[in-house]
């Protein structure tokens, strides 16, 4: 398959290769080459040698070729009339990779130096200009674009981003500008109230820090739905977690409004304690799809992830039995989360009496940066029915009630504030395969909200909520809806992801085509690994964010395991920026290694991950 004339700019460096059999007298122009993102491949079958002595396609278009060339054949200077003579520099980075450059401080005539450090940090400091007498500012760069950071270093552009035009603004340190940029909208105020023990009794109350729920209140929650044949309920502690449990379907904080509505006033969140709901049919059959976590727990969690319960957490569990047969329906799934709401919501209306130690407070705030880059989180969730399906905006925090679903909602995306998604606005009913599921708790301490929200040079617009139905005409409709969207809000990047693999990853292309197609700079993040390996693709996908966290690339079946973490959202924030200030982001390597993953994060100053391998930790 031929290259096309808008994808050449890429590709000039890469190998030139004849697509077809070409004949004398040919002047080789963009259609004659092959698609250099098919080499990979074409050399693991067999079907193309890649030889040292070739060309770059920027060296070969328009020359003629003097002699007749079969297809897949490295292009070389005898069998031309003449080669394009290009700047001198390494050989081509499939036969050796380059290594990191650190730009050379260097000074202009305008006082103002700059260089890219090896910690991942562009340096500028200005000595002396215009009646300033001095700044340095400290600007992160992504990790493995050395090469390039003289594109981020166009005075104009950093400057212009950085400082106000205002000169007296210049004299104050960069977070000082950029603090006066910022407009607060509405404020949150999280209040973790300490939880010290939980146990079942002849009554539901809080108190001095110890949880009590009536253990008799199942039998008021399975009424709740016909389709709940059964509830029980047990106290898990933190050093009981080796006992065997049913398919983790879902991890939900008790959180509850005390003032204002979702995204604004106050909210009480227990802390040291959470909701765990499992699952089986009437026949015993796990409720779940691609795979089910049960199991021992201790060894079916990954205890402190965003989605998780943390590694002193006390885990109530409620353990469902629904109707024979209703577990892969929308209803099903969604009665056994109907069910724990009800019981959820008896200890909600304790907490709001209940004035207990507050172990810290979370001031969230929805921010404008006036002057800022403009962005947007786009969190695709599954919405394919079946038992795919989420619950947006209930009355309380990570609740049911009040809430609507996406799929009766036709899948369309759905603009939020960071506020609202923080405060429990998102409750994920989705029974996809437990590693990758991103459940009710990882939506109110989502990472990358979090990350966006708190950075102090970028201008969080809202996050996008947008469904993933099950047929190809529907994706796409719900995927044009959502690029007019990006379009009206004017944005200058965004943020795509998705939970899950596979079916949902055509949608997540798609979207990511949406905004490419407009000229919005975009990453993507999904698990992808061995097992997800994208299927579709576009030339906009070219700034991906890898989050498995299995040794082998697979769905293991550990709850909460392969989603975004800190780590993975700072990647994908900075990548963005890279991304919009025009820096060159190198391809990843045909197969999955997360070696390249920890290059980065070292860059990046970040912890290296560490892979599960059979539900251990290495």
């Amino acid at each position: 398959m031929s290259i096309t004339l808008d994808t050449l700019q890429t590709h000039l460096k890469d190998p030139a290769i004849f697509c077809c059999r070409r004949e004398k007298g040919l002047v080789i122009g963009a259609s004659d080459l092959e698609d250099p993102t098919l080499f990979d491949d074409m050399v693991e079958s067999g079907l193309l040698e890649l030889s040292e002595n070739g060309l770059r396609i920027e060296q070969v278009l328009g020359c003629t070729l003097l002699q007749d060339v079969e297809a897949l054949t490295p292009i070389t200077h005898e069998v031309l009339d003449k080669v394009n003579s290009v700047e001198s520099e390494d050989k081509n980075s499939l036969f050796e990779e380059k290594k990191y450059k650190e730009t050379a401080g260097r000074t202009d005539d305008s006082g103002i130096a700059v260089r890219a450090g090896g910690s991942g940090m562009i340096h500028i400091e200005i000595g002396k200009a215009e009646k300033l007498e001095g700044l340095r500012l400290d600007i992160p760069i992504f990790g493995g674009c050395g090469e390039k950071a003289d594109t981020m270093l166009d005075k104009s552009a950093v400057i212009g981003q950085t400082v106000s035009s205002d000169l007296h603004m210049a004299r104050e340190t960069a977070e000082e500008v950029f603090s006066k940029q910022k407009k607060v909208i509405r404020t949150l105020i999280k209040k973790h109230i300490k939880i010290t023990d939980v146990e079942l009794g002849t009554e539901t109350a809080i108190r001095n820090g110890k949880i009590t729920i009536n253990k008799n209140i199942t039998e008021k929650a399975v009424m709740e739905d016909p389709l709940c044949k059964s509830i029980e309920l047990s106290v898990i502690h933190p050093e009981e977690r080796h006992i065997y449990t049913e398919t983790i379907m879902d991890v939900c904080p008790i959180a509850t409004k005390s003032e204002g509505e979702l995204g604004e006033g106050i909210t009480k969140v227990a802390d040291g304690v959470v909701f765990m709901l499992t699952g089986v049919d009437e026949d015993g059959v796990q409720v779940h799809e691609f795979g089910s976590s049960e199991g021992f727990l201790d060894e079916k969690m990954y205890f402190g992830h965003p989605g998780c319960a943390d590694e002193n957490d006390i885990i109530i569990r409620c353990h469902v039995v629904i109707e024979r047969l209703s577990g892969m329906t929308r209803p099903g799934p969604f009665a056994a989360h109907k069910c724990q709401d009800y019981i959820i919501q008896s200890v909600r209306d304790e907490l709001k009496k209940y004035e207990g130690e507050v172990i810290r407070e979370e001031i969230c705030e929805d921010v404008r940066r006036q002057g800022n880059p403009r962005v947007v989180l786009v969190k695709e969730i599954m919405g394919q029915g079946a038992m795919h399906d989420n619950v947006i905006c209930p009355t309380e925090p990570c609740g049911i009630l009040g809430g609507q679903k996406n799929v009766d909602c036709g899948n369309v995306p759905v603009i939020l504030t960071p506020n609202q998604v923080r405060d429990g606005s998102i409750h994920a009913l989705t029974c996809i395969g437990p590693a990758t599921k991103e459940m009710t708790r990882h939506y109110i301490r989502e990472p990358l909200v979090e990350g966006l929200a708190a950075d102090i040079e970028l201008d969080l617009v809202g996050v996008i909520f947008v469904g993933s139905p099950q047929v190809n005409d529907e994706k796409l409709w719900v995927s044009e809806r959502l690029g007019s969207m990006l379009e009206s809000l004017d944005i200058d990047g965004c943020i795509i992801t998705t939970e899950g693999f596979g079916n949902n990853h055509i949608d997540f292309v798609q979207h990511i085509g949406q905004a490419g197609k407009r000229g919005i700079p975009v990453v993507g993040v999904s698990f992808c690994a061995y097992q997800g390996q994208l299927v579709v693709g576009n030339q906009y996908a070219d700034a991906m964010i890898e989050d498995n966290m299995d040794m082998g690339g697979f769905e293991n079946n550990v709850a909460g395991c392969s989603c975004v973490t800190k780590e993975v959202a700072a990647r994908a924030i900075q990548m963005l920026k890279n991304k919009m200030a025009g820096v060159a982001i190198k391809p990843a390597p045909k197969k999955w290694s997360n070696d390249v993953i920890n290059a980065n994060n070292r860059l990046l100053g970040l912890p290296e991950t560490k892979l599960v391998d059979n539900g251990t930790l290495h």
